[in-house]
Order: C-alpha cells, then structure tokens, then sequence
C-alpha cells in the first residue's frame, strides 16, 4: 500500500509489546506531521484474556480521552466487543490509517540453516535478523554437531519459521540436500497453534529446487524465493526479508489469539517490531544519507541496528540481537559475560563483590524494580554500558563485508586487516547514534543517557547523539512504507531527542600531554580557542537548534578522520546536553588501581554534570 501524502491526515498506530501496548496519533498540521498524543495499556495475548485486540481497544480509548476525538465504533450498549476503527477522518472523528507492529507472544522465533557456517549460513542470519526474527540456532553443515543432534535440536526449540540456504546458484546441491532431509526427519511442531503447517523459506541454490520440494513438501508449508547468496561475491537478502515478514502475518500472527481481528483492522502489513525499527532507522539514513546506528536495550535483549556504506558505497543495513543481554530478566547474564571487574571499572565508589552480586540478583528476581538511590541507578548504569558495549561487538562480528571473496590488497592492507570478514562498522564514519530502551530514555538526567553512550560505543571523530523518547520508532518504522515523509518529519520532530555532538580524536596518550587544539565559533556569542590535554571529558554549551563551527588540530598521534596529526574542520550540532569533547583515548582506558579509578570517574562525570550533588 502506498497513499499519497495529500490524502493523509491522521494517522494511528499501535504497538503490541510483550508486556505493553503503546498507541500514538499522528496529524498533519499545516505542511508538517507530528505526534499529536500517546496512549498505552497492558498487552492481553496471554489468559485471562487471550485477545491482543483488547489491549489494542484499551491503548485506543486511552487516545481518544486524551484526544477528546471518536475512534472506535462500540456496539448500542458501549460495549467493546465489536470495536472496529472509524475510518476515513471526518470532523473530530476518525483517522485516514490504522497501522500497527508487534512483538507479543516473544515476537517471531527462527531457526536458520545453510551449508557453510561463515558463508550462507551467516547470510542466512543476516537475512532473518533484518526481518526483526529472534534466531534461535544456526545450523549448517560443517558445524561439527551429528544428524541425530541437529534433529533434537530442531524438535526441542520449536520455532515459528525455519529459513534454508546454501549454494550459490549453479553449485552443488547435495550439501543442502542433506539439511533438508535433517528438518523433514526433525518434523518441528509449531509453538503457536497445532492446526497449520510450519512455514519454511528455501532461499538457496536455484538448481536444488525440486530436490528440496520432493524431501519437504507435505512436510511443511514450504515457500521458495530467490537465493540469498546467488555467487560468492553478493548477497540479496531483500527477497528472503520481505518473504519472511510475510510468513510471520499468514502463519505466525494469523494463529496468535486476536491477531485475526487486528490484520483486518490495519491498512499495511503488521511488522515484527524489531523490523518496523529497523525500517526507521534504514529510512533516516537514506533520506539525510548518513552513517547510523541505533540500539534498543530491554529487560530481556538488547538489539542493534546499523547502516553503514560498504567496499562499493553501497549503505548496507544489519541488525542482531543479543538475546542474553538485558536489564531486567537478563541482567545476570551481562555479569556472567561482562566480568565482574568490567561492571565495576564503571563505579566512581568503591563497592564489596558480594554486594554487587546480590543487588544483581535482586534485580532478576523483582525485574520491574526501578533503583531508589543514587548508588543503585549508578550501579545499573554501569551495567548498562557492559550490556550495550557487549551487544555492540556481537553486532561488529556479523556486519561484516562478505566471507570468502577473493579481494585485492596493497602489502600492507594484507597485514592491517583480516584476510575476510572485516567489519563494515567504521566509528570515524559514523553520522549519528541513537539510543533507545528504558534505561537510555528514562535517564534522570540526560547527561547520563550521553555518557552511557559515550563510554558503550566509544564513536570517533564528530557523532551526533539522541535518544528516543516514548519508543515511537516501531510505528515509524511501519509508516515509513506507507509514507516515509511522515514517518521522518515525527521521527526528527517529535521522537528523537537530540542530546547533541561528540568529537572524540582516535589514538592513546599519556594524561596531561597535548592532545588537541579547538575552535568553536559561534552564530551569536565570542567564540572559544582551548588547548585540552589527554584524558579529559569537556562539555560546551551548545543549545538544540544551535550550530558551530569548529576547527580542530589534533597532535601528532591523534586522528580525526584526516589522518594522525591533520587539522579538519567541520559543524557541530548542538542538543539538550551540549557539545562534549573526548579526549580520554580511543580504545578507552580506565585506571585498574581503585583509588584512581574513583578520581578519575568522579572528574569526568563532575565535567559533565552527571551526578549532581
């Protein structure tokens, strides 16, 4: 569906959560689009209720309060049962489109499969993280597990869809063959509903078509679309994604209690959340063409999203989720992985390891619990930069330029880089960063959202900063294939919340040595000439809407993109929090000696005024 802009006034979406339903109404006002209120109610997929729509209706009614507009067409005794959305806009009634995502009942769950682990197998993962699945396994032919344990694996997770390749077209088929003889032998009964058969995506050798029908079909709903990987050197993964999404609405959504209902409700396609953001932050990035990336940390995981130009120029966008890494129910694991001494490098106090542990454990017991002191929120923040910077190098090993392709190096390109793989993640390239999840967006203050990103992501050279602020980017996400202008205007408008600029220069010196000189001029005040030395956090005021130039000439060892000791000049962005200049070093490194540590987080957080006394 695609309507034109002119005809589109008011808009509503929803978002089914696993635990919340959010609903937001969006009206043009003028030439603009913007987010005019937001309603939001308890998820109702599981008993008593088992009806997404009531939650749905619920989130609705909250708008229309709010609105002091009609939406929803009740039955003669008011009640809810026959809820249908009043549709087109007429007077204070009504809306143009209805549109919604969701993620309720654990969103969608795949296993995918392919021959080779680091080739068609890794873009068989490619493909379905960028759908917005959860992958539960990855299994391929060379993964060192027997036939037998691949079937109890495929038995024992159960999930929604199963995605197989392997081959690129005109190659052998025998390999892929032989994974699916594993799956039709697996037989996977669906989690969702025992009436309809488990849908499976061949996206592999074209030549191994009709092999792959007489092994599967009749098996599982089997559904056959272009190779994800057709030669060595290419990937199209669009065919798969969208094949995927809509498996998820026939098969997945349509025997989830209510979501019948609701697909008859909604004028586009539902989304799996994850790939309605994934959408957003894709459509930002075409139309501005910069470099992004963005990351939702919740409870349970934390997703990273990325869209960054490869070897050809070519924008490239991939997702992952890291299923272990959570704030709530998974806080224990990013303990587990970070390492205790990685948590605490963040504490400008010093603390017992017993009782760092038990608030931990506090923590995954009451997972709704906010902190209630300054050293509890300290604590979880700090666990917060573990998770993020975790997530983060997971999403760096699978946004990699493709394996196995033969490419021409210079000698010393052969000895800087890996022979394949290389990550297309480039911090100095790096546009902008954009932080979203409870713990990012609910900051107490917005000088602890900036520096938790600060210190996850380590960005280099000149990034621009911002957090969502009410989580609007799934239904963005959603609008945007109906109509990316709309979507964009209340994404920059109305959901982002600019926190401003970082300019951190790449390469390590020793404290106090020179590392950087700066110029800031700006539109209506005198402008500012500093030497800052090494190992030094400083925040300038730099209002939202307000712009600087400024010139920088980092010292010998140091880079900003131009290259170890090259001036550059560019325009900073201002934000809610200002313009912050890094000099600590890139990587980062924190003083192992407590007493130093302390110091020396209570004087980069006393320069941004993160913790006010």
């Amino acid at each position: 569906m695609n309507t034109p802009a002119g005809e589109l006034r008011s808009i509503l979406a929803t978002d089914c959560g696993s635990t919340t339903t959010k609903a937001i109404l969006i009206e043009k006002r003028g030439d603009e689009y913007q987010l005019i209120v937001r309603g939001e109610a308890p998820t109702t997929v599981e008993a008593p209720v088992e009806d997404v729509t009531a939650g749905v209706i619920n989130a609705i009614t909250e708008v229309e309060e709010l609105a002091g507009r009609k939406l929803l067409s009740r039955s003669g005794d008011g009640s809810y049962g026959d809820s249908v959305i009043i549709k087109p806009h007429r007077g204070d009634e009504g809306i143009d489109l209805y549109i919604s995502t969701s993620s309720a009942g654990g969103g969608l769950q795949m296993m995918v499969a392919g021959v080779v682990r680091n080739l068609t197998a890794e873009s068989a993962e490619r493909a379905a993280l960028g759908a917005g699945a959860i992958v539960m396994d990855v299994i391929a032919s060379n993964d060192k597990r027997l036939p037998h344990e691949k079937i109890e694996r495929i038995r024992h997770l159960r999930p929604d869809m199963l995605l197989l390749s392997g081959g690129i077209d005109g190659g052998t088929t025998s390999h892929v063959v032989e994974l699916a003889e594993i799956i039709a032998a697996a037989r996977p009964q669906p989690r969702l509903g025992i009436t309809y058969e488990l849908p499976l995506i061949y996206a592999g050798n074209k030549d191994a078509r009709e092999l792959i029908r007489e092994r599967l079909e009749g098996v599982m709903a089997l559904e056959m679309v272009a190779n994800l990987r057709p030669v060595l050197e290419r990937e199209d993964l669009m065919p798969t994604r969208h094949k995927i999404q809509e498996q998820f609405l026939e098969h997945v959504m349509a025997h989830a209690p209510g979501y019948k209902k609701l697909i008859d409700w909604t004028d586009a396609p539902i989304m799996p959340t994850p790939g309605a953001v994934g959408e957003i932050i894709q459509t930002v990035s075409s139309q501005q063409e910069i470099e992004v990336v963005g990351v939702d940390i919740g409870g349970a995981t934390t997703d990273v999203f990325s869209v960054f130009k490869n070897r050809e120029a070519e924008p490239i966008f991939n997702r992952t989720v890291s299923a272990n890494l959570g704030m709530s129910y998974s806080v224990s694991n990013v303990l587990a992985e970070a390492g205790l001494e990685n948590v605490l490098r963040w504490v400008p106090f010093d603390i017992a390891v017993g009782a760092l542990r038990n608030r931990v454990k506090n923590k995954m017991i009451r997972p709704t619990t906010i902190p209630q002191t300054l050293q509890e929120l300290i604590l979880e923040q700090a666990i917060a930069r573990e998770a993020l910077r975790l997530a983060f190098e997971q999403h760096k090993q699978l946004a990699v330029e493709l394996r196995g392709v033969q490419q021409q190096r210079t000698i010393s390109e052969a000895f800087d880089q890996a022979e394949s793989g290389q990550t297309l993640v480039n911090m100095l390239s790096l546009d902008m960063l954009v932080g979203s999840g409870g713990v990012l967006s609910h900051a107490p203050r917005r000088q602890q959202a900036m520096l938790m990103m600060i210190d996850a992501f380590q960005p280099e050279g000149l990034t621009h900063l911002a957090v969502d602020s009410i989580f609007m980017m799934p239904q963005l996400g959603v609008l945007a294939q109906v109509n990316a202008e709309a979507a964009t205007q209340v994404f920059e408008r109305d959901c982002l919340i600019h926190l401003g600029t970082c300019i951190a220069p790449v390469g390590v010196g020793k404290e106090g040595e020179a590392c950087l000189s700066i110029e800031l001029r700006f539109a209506d005040k005198p402008p500012i000439t500093e030497e800052i030395s090494c190992g030094e956090l400083r925040l300038y005021s730099l209002a939202l809407d307000e712009k600087a130039a400024v010139k920088l000439q980092p010292a010998r060892r140091f880079d900003l993109g131009a290259g170890r000791g090259t001036a550059v000049e560019m325009e900073a962005m201002g934000g809610v929090v200002g313009l912050v200049i890094d000099t600590r070093g890139r990587p980062l490194e924190i003083p192992t000696d407590s007493a130093q540590r302390v110091t020396q987080l209570s004087k980069w957080q006393e320069a941004l005024d993160v913790y006010p006394s």
